[in-house]
């Protein structure tokens, strides 16, 4: 929201402030035509390899400021977990990574780069201009991107694959103006209508997407209950999932398709009219594997050869963000797997999200030759972008003490 720039500004004004406060050798704050990122370097000792730790600092607005038990931006502990907005994403992920550094007084055994961003939320618009114009001060042998979920509670997980997005508009238009439903319904078709015909065929009865030419893969071997998903969704009663397949795939390597949002008249101002026009916000998340143009021409294709009764068809590209598939292999990510192993206690598990994090496909692009480590701080039960978001402190210190035994094990 344009109203909190300010505010935005001020969080990366305080990251930078901490990282001042240990001695941070090169600390800046810089916005290549977008919202303000922290940049900041600790260099390596002589022949030690570089890390750089991902974070953002911006966050989703509260919502129903009402409904929160707590005031959002006010760190409250309650039962172990933190709350607040923000704390699990990724605020949370900010502080561990300043935890770790602290662990070491300032002094890392290895060089450490941190890239805090300020505008992963609104989609990271102006990532690839941050990369163009600073990237020898990005470059690294590995990045953490602290900005992911844990299978579970207590698990540490690292993400190896991600799902692309893009969206759309797509407006419909059968009248010029509208006319009296009462003197011409029946003859001449209202866009609402068409609009809601066209979104209908998006999937098939039973929830799949129908889209033609899109990717799907085979999901991971993890289980997902069903009564957890019911749990975590807020599934209401009587209401089946959708699709065919195991939860895991349906969730992380194949497409899903949301209506995000329609302009149409309210119910409260309704009245006896053909609606002339209607528009919607189309969301396709795409597997891995998939391309984001070739998703975003078979989704459009898609919208305009469905579109009934002959209705003129505009349809707008939106946001896109390429998917991502991470390796598993290499001594630093063996390096990271067992640090994880020793600050959890467990052995970590391999899991996919079904969002998007535009920046590790940039960084794949950027830096092909790094580790990329996706891991998490965030769990099943922290509401991210929803109410009464919440973090766990006990897993939020093992996150922070795997990045300390991560930098120790690189060093040596």
């Amino acid at each position: 929201m344009p109203q909190h720039a300010p505010d935005v500004r001020r969080s990366a004004d305080q990251v930078a402030a901490w990282l001042e406060g240990m001695n941070c050798p090169q600390v800046d704050v810089v916005a290549e035509d977008g919202q303000p990122a922290v940049l900041a370097h600790f260099p390596a000792p002589d022949g030690q390899p570089t890390i750089c730790l991902y974070a953002h600092h911006d966050v989703q607005p509260v919502g129903d400021l009402g409904a929160w038990t707590s005031s959002p931006f006010e760190a409250v502990e309650r039962g172990g977990r933190l709350y607040g907005r923000g704390t699990s994403d990724d605020k949370g992920g900010v502080l561990a990574h300043l935890a770790a550094l602290q662990a070491f007084d300032g002094k890392p055994p290895v060089g450490v780069k941190l890239f805090i961003e300020g505008e992963e939320e609104i989609g990271s618009p102006s990532l690839g201009r941050i990369l163009d114009r600073h990237r020898d001060r990005l470059a690294a042998d590995a990045f953490v991107i602290a900005d992911a979920n844990n299978q579970e509670t207590g698990l540490p997980t690292f993400t190896t694959t991600l799902r692309g997005i893009v969206d759309c508009v797509i407006e419909v238009r059968t009248l010029a103006s509208g006319v009296h439903s009462g003197g011409f319904g029946g003859v001449v078709p209202d866009a609402l209508t068409c609009l809601a015909r066209v979104l209908a065929t998006l999937h098939d009865d039973e929830g799949n997407v129908a889209v033609e030419g899109l990717v799907r893969t085979p999901g991971p071997d993890l289980d997902y209950p069903d009564d957890r998903l019911a749990k975590e969704t807020g599934l209401l009663p009587g209401v089946r999932q959708i699709g065919h397949g195991p939860a895991v795939e349906r969730l992380w390597t194949a497409p899903a398709i949301g209506v995000l949002a329609i302009d149409a008249p309210r119910v409260a101002d309704a009245v006896n009219l053909v609606i002339p026009s209607a528009r919607a916000k189309v969301s396709l998340r795409l597997a891995p594997g998939d391309d984001a143009a070739r998703a975003m021409a078979a989704l459009t294709a898609h919208l305009e050869s469905h579109v009934p009764w002959g209705a003129q068809v505009t349809v707008t590209d939106g946001e896109s963000g390429q998917p991502g598939v991470i390796s598993t292999s290499g001594p630093i990510f063996e390096a990271a797997r067992a640090a994880a192993k020793e600050a959890w206690g467990r052995e970590p598990v391999f899991a996919g999200i079904g969002g998007s994090i535009p920046m590790v496909a940039e960084f794949q692009q950027q830096f092909p030759g790094a580790t990329i480590l996706v891991t998490a701080v965030a769990d099943p039960d922290c509401h991210m972008h929803g109410v009464d978001e919440s973090l766990d402190l006990a897993d939020w210190r093992k996150a922070a003490l795997s990045e300390v035994l991560l930098m120790d094990r690189l060093s040596r």
